[in-house]
């Protein structure tokens, strides 16, 4: 609830992820929420406790990042247009291609992407944006107790995908959507 709170402040988008077993429902009410004023003890601009009140955050949108089963497909991309227009919210969605979306395979981010952007150019208005895990360095490592022996560029955290594939899966979509993406309806 913090998190919805403090979102309702800012006057920027903010996404939140449906939940780990692929509901979307957490994130819908999470989206509600944070569209809405409230009130809540914060910090002020001089240091000191305050109470803050917003004026609800319009940005707000779904993130699908899969669940007991991926949620990119144009099937799950419907049902959460359609749970959108029902709580009367923009059809705003941004698909995570790691997670469970690639079934924690960095590897098939790259076809989570492809997927998306072919959805895109068959006529999908509603994914506006796609987030990848990306590095220098492709996969992760553990932290080692030495830490001179860290990989310098590879994620301590989730696998990602390297750089050069980072580059080419971007500009393969800009090529493909380069066109299409101006003439979306606002």
């Amino acid at each position: 609830q913090t998190h919805r709170e403090m979102a309702s402040g800012l006057s920027t988008p903010v996404g939140f992820k449906n939940g780990t077993d692929g509901s979307i429902e957490v994130a819908i009410n999470a989206v509600k929420s944070s569209a809405k004023p409230h009130s809540f003890l914060g910090i002020n601009a001089q240091g000191r406790s305050s109470i803050v009140r917003t004026r609800g955050n319009a940005y707000g949108h779904i993130v699908l990042r899969g669940g007991e089963r991926p949620n990119y497909d144009t099937v799950s991309i419907s049902i959460t247009e359609r749970a959108l227009f029902d709580a009367k919210f923009a059809p705003n969605i941004v698909v995570d291609c790691s997670h469970s979306n690639s079934f924690k395979d960095h590897n098939m981010q790259a076809l989570v992407m492809s997927d998306c952007v072919h959805q895109i150019r068959e006529g999908n208005q509603s994914i506006v944006g796609l987030m990848v895990e990306s590095n220098i360095e492709g996969g992760n490592q553990p932290i080692p107790e030495d830490l001179s022996k860290l990989k310098y560029g590879c994620s301590v955290t989730d696998p990602c995908i390297d750089w050069p594939t980072t580059e080419t899966i971007i500009r393969k979509a800009r090529n493909i959507l380069k066109d299409i993406l101006p003439q979306r309806e606002k």
